[in-house]
């Protein structure tokens, strides 16, 4: 097997208008523990619509496209990647397994936490659903709740509280179409929220208890973390394409003028008039009639997160705040409308424990991306190197034991 400092790792990112590729090494042995990126590519896709393959050719090229791009910045060839499932179609459930313990000690092993595990998966879907990813919260061992980790403990009944992450199984066999198109491998399957937060949550923000909005194109992904553990999971069918054709139809222009409005509109903020120019000249829009389109539909996207955060009963009860990412971050007064409509601490995500060439993918687009790169290191090392435990501190130290399952 070969030593990881000699290995490359790759998160693909999916998304409704562009395909994201970031390629990192990592050497558990070396002095640092942080996985260093060597290059990156992104192209338009066309292929997709809000998160799900429409055309699958499309998306293939698209992905062979990125991909390429990767390779010639990284000089590294590139035949895996740990990729992400996304669409509105990803919902995740709660579930409880429950088992007795054997044996005449009663003592809890490591194979009766895979089966308590397993007993919280066996769960009734649509026979065109399937579960993609399971993360546990915690254990109970004879009523003894909030446990992390049951294995050593003595008890006659274990339980595993798990959130379980559904998706359409026509909608990821298109996908899995398309990476067989483009000739790529998944390495690992998993959701896009797990790579926002990945790249950009602390230690300390995944355990007080903090949300990841990652504002898409098409979509926009909710994870939230307490306790160090996933609580739920959310895919919302809106992102920052629908305030380009609210543009567009408020404003009575062209798409592409819609989006330069979209793009440039914060460097406008204390004029009357934004002025935009294309191919058919240049184009003026009155500043306040931009801001009440964007702000309409900014505060439609997070009343929508708000009944998310209700549903868990965590609606302006997480002290680590909400965290936004994606490209939808960066329209102009994102922070102050979730603060007002959430009623929480806001702050835009900064990539977090990752080095090299940093300053060329520092853009809250490219975080899905780089965390799935860092996913990829996990998954692909996770027999090798001890540093994964669950007490480590590092960069992975917190998915161990969150991921349970994934489809690769």
């Amino acid at each position: 097997m070969r030593d990881s400092a000699s290995q490359i790792f790759v998160g693909l990112d999916i998304g409704t208008s562009a395909v994201r590729c970031v390629v990192g090494t990592f050497d558990a042995q070396g002095e640092s523990s942080k996985p260093t990126i060597i290059g990156h590519g992104v192209v338009q896709n066309q292929g997709m619509r809000k998160g799900v393959v429409a055309h699958v050719s499309e998306v293939a090229d698209a992905v062979v496209q990125a991909i390429t791009e990767a390779e010639r910045h990284s000089g590294k060839p590139i035949k895996s990647a740990t990729v992400n499932v996304n669409g509105a179609h990803v919902s995740g459930q709660d579930s409880r397994g429950v088992i007795a313990i054997s044996g005449a000690s009663h003592r809890i092993t490591d194979e009766d936490r895979a089966r308590v595990e397993e007993a919280a998966t066996i769960v009734q879907l649509p026979s065109n659903r399937e579960i993609i990813q399971s993360f546990t919260k915690n254990y109970v061992v004879d009523g003894q709740q909030n446990i992390k980790n049951p294995v050593g403990m003595e008890g006659v009944r274990l339980e595993a509280d798990m959130h379980l992450v559904t998706a359409s199984s026509p909608n990821v066999q298109s996908l899995d179409a398309a990476l067989e198109r483009a000739q790529l491998h998944a390495s690992a399957r998993t959701i896009s929220g797990l790579g926002a937060a990945e790249a950009t949550l602390t230690r300390q923000q995944r355990e007080v208890g903090t949300a990841v909005i990652d504002i898409g194109a098409g979509t926009t992904n909710i994870i939230v973390f307490e306790d160090g553990e996933v609580q739920h999971v959310a895919v919302l069918p809106i992102g920052s394409s629908n305030v380009t054709n609210d543009l567009a139809i408020g404003l009575q222009t062209d798409l592409d003028v819609a989006e330069m409005v979209k793009v440039r509109y914060g460097e406008f903020v204390n004029r009357a008039i934004l002025k935009v120019a294309n191919d058919q000249g240049e184009h003026s829009f009155e500043l306040e009639t931009i801001k009440m389109i964007v702000d309409s539909r900014v505060e439609e996207l997070f009343e929508l997160v708000d009944k998310e955060l209700h549903k868990i009963k965590r609606a302006r009860k997480l002290p680590g705040g909400i965290v936004i990412t994606g490209g939808g971050a960066k329209l102009p007064g994102i922070i102050d409308a979730a603060k007002d409509r959430l009623q929480l601490a806001v702050r835009i995500g900064r990539l977090q424990d990752v080095t090299g060439l940093v300053d060329t993918i520092d853009d809250p687009q490219f975080y899905t991306a780089v965390g799935l790169m860092q996913l990829d290191i996990y998954f692909g090392n996770q027999a090798q190197h001890p540093t994964y435990d669950r007490a480590s501190d590092g960069a992975f130290g917190f998915i161990d034991g969150l991921l349970k399952r994934f489809r690769g």
